[in-house]
């Protein structure tokens, strides 16, 4: 299982998880207590239930690099192409925008 925390602005918004299963974002509930929070993504509305899909979502999987910067990315960390989340933690902590720096998260507890 590998997990990532995901800011919006510099807030922690909540967390994407990869497990057996799929994929799972689940938004923080510090986030979802504050009146102005924003969603991440239009189609990933703000909610306290988790969203879960046997694929990387669509939002996410869109801050991957695509052609030659995917293949500088695929052979500078010897990463394939299909490993979609090790491509997020390794290329997307910098992203333009609000939401950035999916951290890989390392045995700490979350709610």
């Amino acid at each position: 299982m590998r997990q990532a925390k995901v800011y919006f602005e510099n807030q922690l918004a909540g967390l994407l998880t990869e497990n057996e299963n799929g994929f799972i974002f689940l938004y923080h509930s510090d986030y979802l207590k504050n009146k102005d929070s924003e969603p991440i993504s239009l189609t990933m509305p703000l909610q306290k239930e988790a969203y879960q899909d046997k694929v990387l979502f669509p939002f996410f999987d869109g801050l991957i690099p695509e052609g030659w910067l995917l293949e500088i990315a695929e052979q500078s960390w010897k990463i394939n192409h299909r490993d979609r989340m090790s491509l997020l933690l390794a290329c997307c902590k910098d992203c333009i925008g609000a939401v950035r720096q999916p951290l890989p998260v390392r045995n700490q507890n979350y709610h």
